[in-house]
């Protein structure tokens, strides 16, 4: 059955997939969460709850989608998310950036097995065949892939790890040879370099014998 936002689960409207204060849309803090997916099983006891089946979450500019989303709420009111792909996918994240008025838009997007949220510590965890991606606009701008990708969303602070291969139980390896991959952009300078004002014309050549005929 198709569940969206059932009153029983007004709990978790407040888990925090927003970013913090600095990069990432801060606007999303408080916008409400939309999960949908084929099927929710919640635990009241344990404060946890499990959608599965073509989940997808959106909150604010965030999107998140992938086969299977748990949550889970610490006693002092932090939320934490899980979401796992399907086998041989990865599970697809992607958010909005603050930039100033009049700027192009800026996005961060992320896919992994898994992707983790720690509400408490703010960061979001890309893992196993994981991959970051930054565009302006629709331009790609920076993209960085490793084992591990951990995303601070209040600092803009990224970390990527190229460990050979995953945690012992995964089942899947890391990046090939254990190397971290980066292509990053250079900054838009503020304003384009002034051009070279266009050469006069060249002079006109005389020979030797017509140098001194001139008026006296």
């Amino acid at each position: 059955m198709r569940s969206r936002l059932l009153p029983t689960l007004l709990l978790l409207a407040s888990l925090a997939f927003a970013a913090g204060p600095a990069q990432a849309e801060k606007a999303d803090r408080n916008k409400p969460m939309n999960i949908e997916a084929d099927a929710l099983r919640h635990d009241e006891l344990k404060q946890t709850s499990v959608f599965t089946g073509r989940v997808v979450v959106t909150k604010g500019t965030i999107v998140l989608r992938g086969t299977r989303l748990e949550v889970r709420q610490d006693p002092d009111g932090f939320q934490y998310g899980t979401m796992t792909a399907e086998a041989g996918q990865r599970a697809f994240f992607r958010q909005k950036r603050d930039t100033p008025a009049g700027a192009p838009d800026e996005f961060v997007e992320g896919e992994g097995e898994v992707i983790e949220y720690d509400g408490r510590a703010d960061l979001v965890r890309l893992i196993r065949r994981a991959e970051l991606r930054r565009y302006r606009e629709s331009t790609l701008t920076d993209q960085m892939a490793g084992a591990l990708i951990v995303y601070n969303n209040t600092t803009d602070v990224f970390t990527v790890d190229g460990q050979k291969t995953a945690p012992a139980g995964s089942g899947s390896a890391g990046m090939p040879g254990g190397r971290v991959r980066a292509v990053l952009s250079p900054k838009e300078s503020a304003s384009a370099p002034a051009a070279a004002p266009a050469p006069g014309p060249a002079p006109t050549l005389r020979r030797s014998s017509e140098l001194g005929s001139g008026a006296k």
